[in-house]
């Protein structure tokens, strides 16, 4: 299995993370305590039910391996098991950051890396 995981964040949150050296999470994120993330075969549906219709939104890779511990799997939408960060996201394990613009049939994503 890939260590490559994803996090889908408005651009504006994430550029304010990379100022302050660090990601604590989007709202969603904060209220359930933890930072959802999901695996390449789950980033597409994730952006569908989650931020259908949001423009200015960027797809973030990070490698999982470097995250330790904090790092669960954890059984969610569909009984699948969905990456979830018990700690701030360390940005040292961010490998990109990419626009992921709307499409006219949803969002366009690049190639994701386990697909």
């Amino acid at each position: 299995m890939s260590q490559i995981i994803y996090k889908i964040a408005p651009e504006a949150l994430w550029r304010e993370a990379e100022k302050n050296g660090r990601f604590t999470g989007a709202p969603i994120d904060i209220a359930d305590g933890f930072i959802h993330f999901s695996t390449a075969a789950q980033a597409r549906e994730t952006a569908a039910k989650h931020f259908a219709g949001q423009t200015d939104l960027l797809l973030i890779a990070i490698d999982g391996s470097k995250l330790g511990d904090a790092l669960k799997y954890e059984v969610s939408r569909g009984g699948a098991l969905f990456p979830h960060l018990y700690a701030p996201l360390d940005l040292g394990a961010v490998l990109w950051a990419k626009p992921l613009p709307l499409g006219a049939g949803g969002h366009d994503f690049p190639t994701l890396e386990g697909e």
